[in-house]
């Protein structure tokens, strides 16, 4: 794992080739202890999570077996809990919860979003298609004195990272 260095902050400077070859012997051995560390933390969250999914898996069925029988319910006495259609309210008080009916806002769901701009256009509905326009950075890389001088354009070149990356030796399995 290479490690670049953003910040100097508590840095501690080797004074020496020796003790800069330390520290970055120090480096890898923390990184890879740190590698462990999260790889047992997983396995614990990995245990848990088997442990627990059963009874989760149980409680999510009956929630939903009672849901559907409250819902049944209400829906056969919602004029009872509502009044009358054409002035009944959407929301009962149960005493110990509400029940509600809400009408989702209208959507549009498409398929085939090519097709669809395709036969917009040819019917002469091109208002109902989006144009988006967005700066193209690739094109602005490749001519950079054409958009230098423009405001809120920056093109950031020359930048050095410092990397450093323990030695260590990779390990595989033959089967």
């Amino acid at each position: 794992m290479a490690t670049r260095i953003k910040n100097k902050t508590h840095a501690h400077v080797p004074q020496d080739r020796n003790e800069c070859a330390q520290h970055i012997r120090q480096i890898g051995e923390l990184q890879r202890d740190f590698e462990r560390l999260r790889s047992d933390m997983n396995d614990q969250i990995a245990t848990i999570t088997q442990a627990f999914q059963p009874l989760l898996a149980d409680r999510q069925q009956r929630i939903e077996a009672l849901q559907a029988g409250v819902q049944a319910w209400c829906e056969a006495h919602r004029v009872e809990l509502c009044g009358e259609a054409d002035k009944r309210g959407k929301t009962a008080n149960l005493v110990t919860g509400e029940v509600s009916w809400r009408l989702r806002p209208p959507s549009v769901a498409i398929r085939g979003a090519d097709a669809v701009i395709e036969t917009l256009l040819r019917m002469g509905l091109g208002r109902f298609v989006r144009t988006r326009y967005e700066p193209n950075k690739e094109a602005m890389l490749n001519e950079p004195d054409a958009v230098r001088g423009i405001a809120g354009i920056n093109i950031v070149t020359g930048v050095e990272d410092f990397v450093i990356v323990p030695f260590e030796a990779a390990a595989t399995v033959e089967g």
